[in-house]
């Protein structure tokens, strides 16, 4: 037999095979894209308001960029389906449905992506998509996370400029994320933690280590790198701007101009960093493409077969979308009234002409009250903030519901931490915080508050953010809906007392009653 021959005999199989699979796997992505449009178009959002993740738009280019520089690769592989990735897919699919039931962008948009990464090896087999993993892999970064980091990028921050003005030889007055210097007051906000610079250099640095090494080692180092020093000139960039208006009397690097002058010494040190990175750089090896490497079609699939397996995931990628529209239809929408106790247990009773000097930074909940309690050994604090139906807009667990927010101008956070209390018989991990009323903006007050925080998901108690997702979302799988709350209670803090002894106390004698007023709402029709 003439191996041309049987060449030129195969190449027409091949590319019917190659236009087959790639009409079957673009209709796959337009269904998941068309089901999926709200997940999507909130990441669109989210790049266009956030100057954090405006790389988004250039992801999408860019991948596909990737994958066209690779198409000479291709030609050697007939593409085959490949069935165990439908138990990834489903994963994807089941991760989607329970982020979009707790409200979770991070998680529905992450799984939006690993339906349409995951449809490559599906439909084409993992033999071609492990030519083009890097674009793949790249397509995550579409993805708008990151600022879960931004609370110890923030502290990491300030650590680092107090001890370096210190070292300079300057006093510092130090209280949380504010400072004082002889020249001036100083605060670490969001955007002085850095979380820009690390995400642009992370994202940079990695397409720019694909491209100019071959060694994965050496890609691995860049990357390191390319995360390590945006933090760590972020923390320069931070005590030189400190400096900068110190030594200038306040009439350099204060209001936007630190701002500027950030970037433009960020941008100096990526051009370093890149600079050096290329003096490493590997030539591009050369793949030729060899078609005697997969004369054979007989593995692949017919067109009516690819066809059938195509809509099968189709099918799969839709399934959350009419059990999330049954569970929905199932929940209750009445409105929640939630009145604050006149009297709790052990002589606990209400103070009704003294108004809370604290108010917890909890947005939109459908019911609340704030109301201050006497007891014997001193006055306690009680918030309760309700939600129901939760959105992505509003919802209890999110990085706009906090005790104090970052920008609060009357609150200076000193500390925070977790304790074990014992409630309703049970050991329950409580969240803390210690405040203290501005001294910078108020030289005249010295009041200082401990702060306890618990969630209540439907009757189950947790701190961890995470754990609340997860018990919210498996509540409404189970059509128990989400009804949810923030339990709060506070208390001024005396020399002649113990404030955790106390509001321990609180808590342990009076969580039955305030369980029962939640649990009445919930049932309330």
């Amino acid at each position: 037999m003439n191996p041309a021959a049987s060449t030129m005999t195969v190449a027409p199989a091949r590319a019917r095979a190659w236009r087959q699979a790639m009409a079957a796997l673009l209709a796959l992505i337009v269904v998941i894209l068309v089901l999926y449009r709200d997940t999507a178009w909130g990441m669109v959002q989210i790049w266009s308001r956030s100057e954090t993740f405006t790389h988004g738009f250039l992801v999408v280019p860019i991948v596909l960029w990737l994958v066209w520089r690779s198409r000479q690769r291709f030609v050697a592989l007939t593409p085959r389906p490949s069935g165990w990735i439908l138990a990834l897919l489903a994963i994807a699919v089941l991760g989607w449905l329970m982020g979009d039931l707790a409200a979770v962008n991070a998680v529905t948009q992450l799984a939006f992506v690993s339906m349409l990464v995951l449809a490559v090896p599906a439909v084409l087999g993992v033999p071609v998509a492990r030519l083009i993993v890097f674009p793949l892999a790249f397509l995550y970064f579409a993805v708008p996370i990151g600022e879960v980091f931004l609370p110890q990028l923030m502290e990491w921050t300030a650590n680092f400029t107090v001890v370096a003005l210190r070292f300079s030889g300057i006093p510092v007055f130090r209280e949380g994320l504010q400072f004082v210097i002889p020249s001036g007051n100083w605060s670490v906000v969001e955007a002085c933690s850095g979380v820009r610079y690390l995400i642009a250099s992370f994202t940079v640095g990695t397409l720019f280590a694909y491209l100019n090494y071959q060694s994965n080692k050496r890609r691995l180092l860049f990357v390191l790198v390319s995360i390590l020093v945006p933090i760590l000139a972020n923390w320069l960039r931070a005590y030189m701007i400190v400096m900068l208006g110190h030594l200038s009397g306040n009439k350099l690097a204060v209001g936007v101009d630190h701002l500027i002058y950030g970037w433009v010494f960020f941008g100096i040190v990526i051009m370093l960093m890149f600079a050096i990175g290329v003096r490493w750089a590997e030539p591009e090896t050369a793949h030729h493409a060899s078609p005697l490497a997969d004369t054979s079609v007989s593995g692949g699939v017919q067109t009516a077969s690819i066809w059938i397996y195509a809509a099968c995931l189709a099918l799969l990628v839709a399934l959350p979308l009419p059990v999330k529209w049954n569970i929905a239809r199932m929940e209750q929408s009445a409105a929640v009234s939630l009145a604050p106790p006149d009297r709790l247990a052990a002589d606990w009773h209400a103070i009704e002409p003294e108004a809370p000097a604290f108010r917890p930074a909890y947005q939109m909940p459908l019911a609340e009250f704030n109301t201050l309690y006497q007891g014997k050994d001193g006055k306690v604090g009680l918030f309760l903030a309700y939600y129901r139906n939760q959105t992505y807009g509003q919802k209890l667990v999110t990085s706009s519901n906090v005790l104090v927010s970052s920008g609060d101008l009357r609150w200076t956070r000193l500390g925070s931490g977790h304790r074990a209390t014992l409630i309703d018989g049970k050991s329950v991990d409580v969240r803390t915080l210690d405040l203290r009323a501005n001294l910078i903006a108020d030289q005249n007050r010295d009041v200082h508050l401990v702060v306890w925080q618990i969630y209540w998901i439907n009757g189950t108690l947790t701190t961890n953010d995470y754990l609340a997702k997860v018990y919210s979302a498996v509540y409404r799988m189970m059509g128990r809906g989400d009804d949810s709350a923030a339990i709060v209670v506070y208390m001024t803090k005396r020399t002649d007392q113990s404030p955790s002894a106390l509001l321990e106390s609180f808590l342990t004698t009076n969580y039955p009653a305030i369980n029962s007023l939640l649990e009445n709402a919930r049932s309330a029709k």
